[in-house]
């Protein structure tokens, strides 16, 4: 009798010693965890440091640009947009070149004895975002789109390019293009924005039709019925103003033409321009 009884108490003995031990490792899992999520999360304090060193870093990480898919295979008429006057002039302010505007540079323009609202840049930004955003481009009927600057600096924006929809980035774009004359794809070294020789004309088809958009003209026609008039084996070639105010002055206009009766900003016109074509050309 004595000798199951010692038995029992080794057995008990040791599945104590047992649970024990895994209530040990149980502590020590976690104190690991926990340990771990300690060196995971982390404190609330530190994501404005983050995002001023994203303000710091600014355009300079900016070394290219997504594409954008579309049908570039179509050997049909297509369509070339040129902005002109486009409001974009890079400025040394404080310590860091900086594209000027009229929100962030007022005091520093009017030290400079110059016009704070003659500088927009966000409307050749939006001008270019209603253009490669448009159903014709992205059925490949985009042949080209130039940017001629107030100063005269001329461009290229290749029609598959994805330009950037904050103003803070598109900002920065340009900015690495007038300091760099280029910018490439990601990860290529195909040029998606590039500076060119002017005249601008040198680029466009030699079948082509330059239009000029005007409030000011006095033909005033509807978009559809005079892109319908237009032959189907002729290339338009579009000049749009990207200023704040003003009248595009080329010698290399065909036609001046108001296409409504109200100042329309750059975009508007723009995009009665697409709509008049995608009718057209059937692109839905």
């Amino acid at each position: 009798m004595v000798r199951p009884y010692a038995m029992k108490g080794k057995k008990r003995k040791t599945r104590e010693e047992k649970y024990d031990r895994e209530e040990d490792e149980e502590v020590e899992v976690e104190e690991k965890e926990s340990a771990k999520r300690g060196f995971i999360e982390k404190p609330q304090g530190e994501a404005p440091d983050e995002e001023e060193e994203e303000k710091e870093s600014g355009a300079h990480e900016l070394v290219g640009i997504p594409i954008a898919p579309s049908d570039q295979n179509t050997k049909k008429a297509g369509v070339i947009f040129v902005l002109e006057k486009a409001s974009l002039e890079v400025a040394k302010v404080g310590k860091s070149f900086q594209l000027l505007n009229s929100d962030d540079h007022a005091n520093f323009l009017r030290k400079n004895k110059k016009n704070p609202a003659d500088y927009r840049p966000d409307i050749a930004h939006q001008a270019l975002l209603a253009i490669l955003d448009s159903p014709i481009n992205k059925a490949g009927r985009l042949q080209a789109v130039y940017v001629k600057t107030e100063k005269g600096v001329l461009f290229e924006v290749k029609p598959h390019v994805r330009i950037p929809r904050t103003y803070k980035r598109f900002s920065g774009i340009i900015l690495q293009l007038l300091q760099q004359h280029k910018i490439t794809a990601v990860g290529k070294r195909e040029s998606l924005l590039r500076l060119i020789k002017n005249p601008v004309t040198q680029y466009f088809p030699v079948n082509s039709r330059k239009i000029g958009f005007s409030y000011s003209s006095e033909k005033l026609v509807k978009m559809s019925k005079y892109v319908d008039a237009v032959g189907d084996d002729v290339n338009l070639v579009f000049m749009v103003g990207a200023m704040a105010h003003g009248k595009i002055e080329t010698e290399y206009v065909d036609d001046f033409i108001a296409i409504s009766g109200y100042p329309l900003s750059a975009a508007m016109c723009i995009a009665r321009i697409t709509e008049a074509l995608a009718e057209k050309w059937n692109i839905l």
